[in-house]
């Protein structure tokens, strides 16, 4: 039997998703709603037809590997909790981000120095967090400044698996390119025309200085924190819980060198060395010898007596991120959807048809953004996009490489960095929101007019080039 084209209908289940979102602010029950409505589009029956999605979308070797790096964080916070260390941190270093401004600072140049888009939310949200708290910074601005620093320095960044990939998707297309290295020499002078993730990562630091004032959702958000020092809104749910205050006692007892300093240098350490030896950030094991390390400090200083009380720690820290973990697990289930209905190819053949020389880079750049947002993943939108627009791009240099050429594969990385940065299916948009301590659609949703704003500017500019 053959599928039905359903062409644009096939976006259905994520306009339903985004609808609910905006309507209920709760992402479980409108992501979960767009699978439901999207397995009946598929075909399957809605028991049957999900529990089929579920297998197949959540049994791979990326999904497990998600929910071990977020569940090992949720561990690793718990230890940081219970050594009192998040809550001495602003009290240590109050001096080095005393105001507003310096604590968003922070937040953005520690984002825009680890260069990994899963690590980076994660360990720089827990650096900042204490900090932007402290200063009244609304959960939805920390996430934003997180985000806005993610995947936007990683591709901007050839040497890692985000410029190796992007090299094999250039070579792939054949022209010119003919080899690896020639590939990844075409990606570097690409970086240059990268408009979107160079104007988010200025964006985002004049939001953080203050210098471009917040508006939209976000300027509610912020306001909220600023007037009732409510850090998220009422009916918020984070995907982290809220950790209990810790007291004078445990503040004082915290030590920052050994069970903040020692676990953060570890996991920076394993992750760089990872990188070095074999061009891959061993995330999983680099924040598993940091829960080592912790429970090895915790047994030396007295604070667990019993295989018990270890037990409860990692049970505890695995339930604060139990709500992460299933908007995770239905983001991948809303990706495998809508690839099955046939999202990326409706979009690209609504704007295929007839086109002119001077809109291929601008509506590459459209393209792309429209099916990273539709899709959650960047790499999926760079597979998609990179056959249509790089060979088009060669006729118009005339089989060399050139202007148009390098401005397409610029035009192709950046729009994926849009879904990263928008989509509320994207794996690292969900990270953002677990850094941070955010509401997933909270996130997303003060978040989405600033990416919009971007996104615009982009494509203004690649009109005019």
């Amino acid at each position: 039997m053959t599928e039905p084209d359903w062409g644009l209908l096939a976006l259905t289940p994520l306009v339903v998703t985004l609808v609910l979102a905006f309507v209920t602010r709760s992402a479980v029950l409108s992501m979960l709603t767009g699978v439901f409505v999207g397995t009946l589009m598929a075909g399957a029956a809605p028991g049957s037809g999900m529990s089929d999605l579920f297998q197949s979308s959540l049994g791979n070797e990326g999904f497990i590997w998600i929910c071990l790096i977020v569940m090992l964080i949720g561990i690793l916070f718990e230890q940081f909790r219970r050594a009192g260390v998040l809550a001495a941190l602003p009290h240590r270093f109050a001096g080095a981000a005393r105001s507003k401004r310096s604590s968003q600072f922070t937040a953005w140049g520690l984002g825009a120095l680890i260069v990994d888009d899963y690590f980076n939310p994660l360990m720089a949200g827990a650096m900042a967090r204490p900090l932007t708290d402290a200063n009244r910074v609304s959960r939805e601005k920390l996430a934003f400044l997180l985000d806005a620093t993610t995947a936007t320095v990683c591709i901007l960044f050839p040497f890692t698996a985000w410029g190796a990939y992007m090299a094999s998707l250039i070579l792939a297309q054949g022209g010119p390119v003919s080899d690896v290295d020639a590939a990844l020499t075409v990606f570097i002078q690409s970086i240059p025309w990268n408009f979107y993730p160079i104007f988010m990562l200025a964006f985002a630091l004049l939001v953080a200085l203050e210098v471009i004032p917040d508006f939209g959702p976000m300027r509610s958000a912020e306001r909220r924190a600023r007037d009732t020092g409510a850090l998220l809104r009422p009916g918020a749910r984070p995907l982290r819980d809220e950790a209990e205050a810790a007291d004078d006692a445990v503040i004082a007892q915290a030590r920052l060198g050994v069970e903040l300093g020692m676990p953060v240098s570890i996991v920076i350490a394993i992750a760089a060395g990872g990188l070095v030896a074999t061009g891959s950030v061993l995330i999983v094991e680099a924040f598993g010898a940091a829960v080592v390390w912790m429970f090895g400090v915790a047994i030396a200083r007295r604070r667990i007596a019993s295989a018990t009380e270890g037990a409860v720690i990692i049970e505890k820290g695995v339930q604060d991120v139990v709500p992460a973990l299933l908007v995770v697990a239905l983001a991948y289930a809303l990706n495998a959807v809508a690839s099955q209905l046939g999202v990326g190819d409706a979009i690209v053949a609504l704007f295929g048809a007839g086109l002119n020389p001077g809109w291929l880079v601008p509506l590459t750049f459209l393209v792309t953004a429209a099916i990273a947002f539709a899709t959650g993943t960047s790499w999926g939108a760079f597979a998609m996009m990179m056959p249509v627009a790089l060979p088009a791009a060669y006729v118009l240099d005339g089989g060399e490489v050139g202007t148009f050429a390098l401005q397409a594969i610029a035009a192709v990385a950046g729009g994926g960095i849009f879904g990263d940065n928008a989509s509320p299916v994207s794996d690292t948009t969900v990270l953002a929101s677990v850094g941070a301590g955010s509401d997933h659609m909270d996130h997303v949703i003060t978040q989405l007019p600033y990416a919009i704003v971007v996104a615009a500017l982009t494509f203004v500019a690649y009109l005019l080039v």
